[in-house]
């Protein structure tokens, strides 16, 4: 007798999971098949979202079967659009609650760069031109070293990790090609290639973008609340989001992606400006200001024309220009109300100008009290009356300038603070030189100025 024919609707069904079910099949898999901790690159957008939902269900379905650890990672790199940052930091702190409250054994981690790879500790401190498409500074050490800084901490721990991105075929050609090219194992996961003893798996790689607002749009959210902030966030931003990056791989987040709102890559800043358009009137300095930047980065006449390495050609940015720019940022930052540069930051800038052209220490500080961020540096060198007036008396006599003797008293109190030790005085007289030489380059400046 033969056998009866289904339906095909109904053997469709039977034979072929929905996307879903089969991404949560790969994860229940990829869960229990050994210890090693999972780390969630979470943006906030909404391909990384699914994946973190999709791993917050699989925790709550296994219940105590579920012991190994879960860290979301997500990257802060200080300048993000304030209104999505606000928004990142807000889930994070559900979804701690939540996993707290429920008992999963899952934390949320935001990174963020350190003071001298920060934007601004790279503009103002270093005099670095904000960045473009040829020189995109930014990516490296914005994004890249703190979110790899986390991952190699977890691989110290605990030997190996698994990263968890969002990342799918259909996102670019470009990217469906390099997926495509990667090797994988048998459990799908393939090895990351700058990062040591960290394998990466891709669970929602074959997802179309409508299979991911379907979803994002079906039942609630399981750490609470409902997506429909994110939703606005891209009806505003009119595109895509800013993925973790871990590597120079992932292209630039300008353009149509929501990401930083100083980004000077590319040049229009459609994010932005979708945000404008949709309500967010406030936003229209951070946009006026992000253009200034690009107006000044073509303007040979405020950056040095010698480079750092000594080579002939546009340099960083003047000291004047330096200052100046830090005035307008601060302004910036009254106007809109919000914090823009941390106090880190800041202290990081007056370091790198005491090194560089201000000897007496204070400038980058004192633009910063005019604005009332009252900031304490941490290698202050506080004089007596008495010995400040006998340095003056000092200065004069020797006829230089009081500024360079206070920096050659704190350079010997701070870091020569004995010479007792083999070398320490060449180290020392070379760092006088040292000293002597940028004073002398700054006085020049200042008559060409």
């Amino acid at each position: 007798m033969n056998a009866p024919h289904l339906p095909l609707d109904v053997s469709a069904a039977v034979s072929e999971p929905s996307l879903e079910e089969a991404a949560m099949e790969r994860l229940r898999t990829l869960y229990r098949a050994d210890s090693r901790p999972w780390v969630v690159a979470f943006s906030g957008g909404k391909d990384s979202t699914v994946v973190l939902q999709l791993v917050f269900r699989l925790l709550q379905e296994l219940g105590t079967e579920a012991t190994k650890p879960v860290i979301v990672l997500s990257s802060d790199t200080q300048v993000e659009a304030p209104n999505v940052a606000a928004f990142v930091q807000e889930t994070l702190q559900r979804i701690h609650e939540q996993a707290a409250a429920q008992g999963l054994p899952l934390v949320t981690q935001l990174v963020r760069p350190q003071p001298d790879e920060s934007y601004w500790g790279k503009i103002l401190g270093k005099g670095y031109p904000p960045p473009t498409r040829w020189f995109r500074w930014c990516t490296s050490n914005m994004k890249i070293k703190p979110s790899r800084r986390a991952v190699e901490e977890v691989t110290r721990t605990h030997g190996s990790v698994i990263l968890l991105l969002g990342t799918r075929i259909d996102e670019s050609s470009l990217r469906g090609r390099t997926m495509q090219a990667r090797a994988l194992n048998s459990r799908g996961l393939n090895p990351h290639h700058e990062i040591p003893n960290a394998l990466v798996a891709t669970p929602i790689a074959d997802w179309g973008t409508d299979d991911v607002w379907e979803y994002l749009g079906t039942g609630p959210c399981p750490w609470g609340g409902t997506h429909s902030f994110l939703f606005g966030l891209y009806r505003q931003a009119s595109g895509g989001e800013c993925p973790i990056v871990f590597d120079l791989s992932t292209p630039s987040c300008g353009g149509s992606r929501f990401g930083c709102w100083t980004c000077t890559v590319v040049k229009e800043d459609k994010s932005m400006q979708g945000f404008i358009r949709s309500g967010e009137e406030h936003l229209q300095p951070l946009a006026d200001f992000r253009d200034h930047l690009m107006v000044l980065r073509e303007q040979p006449e405020l950056r040095s024309d010698v480079k750092r390495n000594g080579l002939s050609g546009p340099g960083p940015f003047l000291p004047s220009t330096r200052q100046k720019i830090l005035d307008e940022l601060l302004a910036l930052e009254q106007k809109v109300g919000f914090q823009l540069i941390g106090d880190d930051e800041l202290r990081y800038i007056q370091s790198e100008w005491s090194g560089e052209f201000d000897f007496q220490g204070r400038l980058a500080l004192d633009i910063a009290a005019r604005y009332g961020r009252v900031i304490v540096a941490e290698s202050d060198v506080v004089l007596s009356q008495c010995e400040d007036d006998l340095l003056e008396l000092a200065a004069v006599e020797a006829e230089v300038h009081p500024d360079l003797l206070r920096r050659l008293i704190e350079l010997r109190q701070r870091d020569f603070p004995s010479l007792d030790k083999w070398g320490a005085k060449k180290e020392f007289e070379s760092a006088i030189s040292e000293i002597v030489r940028k004073a002398a380059t700054q006085e020049e400046e200042a008559v060409r100025v």
